[in-house]
């Protein structure tokens, strides 16, 4: 199975130097990532953008998708969501840099939500280190797996709300001290008040981000 969505070419009209990948969360579409992608662009103008659908449509709803459905919010249905899905987004991600001509190590992945669990599970275990992962509200899957499959080990910025309803706040804390357990640089930032949502200020944290790991 293959994915597309929107993309965003370089503001630059030059030819693309680095590439982010955008991946929605739940009940979502690569429509809504790529407007986070408008306003990451101005200060990354020679990268190209691409918010990739998930591969399964959720049944009765327009336009949404999901990456594994979730019926009982346990540990062990996100581990085994996570690893069905992988090869379909891994696939994905070599077939896009192949079309760049760009190397791993100019590839950011962008997540929010369940597209967080996969840009984590996803990156950090392409054997090619890419230059970066920015995960918004959401989680580290099976994070006891992470040590015996971790192939690589790009930096990290976690973004989280402190209200969030959805994904609990305290995801944060517990993803950040499993990655640093395994020699992640991990960065995060904390958006007070914030729900399961991204604020202007964890939009300014992942772009700048963003600029460091490309530059």
């Amino acid at each position: 199975m293959s994915l597309d969505g929107p993309r965003l070419a370089p503001l630059s009209g030059s030819a693309p130097d680095a590439l982010v990948i955008l991946i929605h969360g739940y009940g979502s579409n690569g429509d809504d990532l790529i407007s986070l992608a408008r306003m990451i662009q101005p200060a990354l103008p020679n990268a190209a953008f691409v918010a990739p659908n998930a591969p399964m449509r959720m049944p009765q709803m327009a336009a949404a998708y999901q990456w594994w459905p979730i019926q009982t919010f346990s540990m062990a249905e996100r581990a085994a969501g996570a690893v069905s899905a992988a090869p379909t987004l891994d696939a994905f991600i070599t077939q896009e840099l192949e079309k760049t001509g760009l190397p791993a190590d100019r590839l950011l992945l962008v997540g929010f939500s369940q597209g967080t669990m996969m840009a984590l599970h996803v990156g950090l275990r392409r054997a090619g280190p890419i230059a970066g992962i920015v995960g918004m509200s959401g989680m580290l899957v099976a994070p006891d797996r992470l040590e015996g499959e971790i192939r690589s080990r790009p930096p990290v910025l976690l973004i989280h709300g402190t209200d969030d309803e959805v994904v609990p706040f305290r995801s944060l804390d517990l993803a950040s001290a499993s990655l640093a357990a395994v020699g992640v640089a991990v960065e995060t930032h904390v958006s007070p008040g914030m729900g399961h949502s991204v604020g202007q200020d964890g939009l300014a944290a992942a772009t700048a981000f963003a600029r460091r790991v490309l530059a």
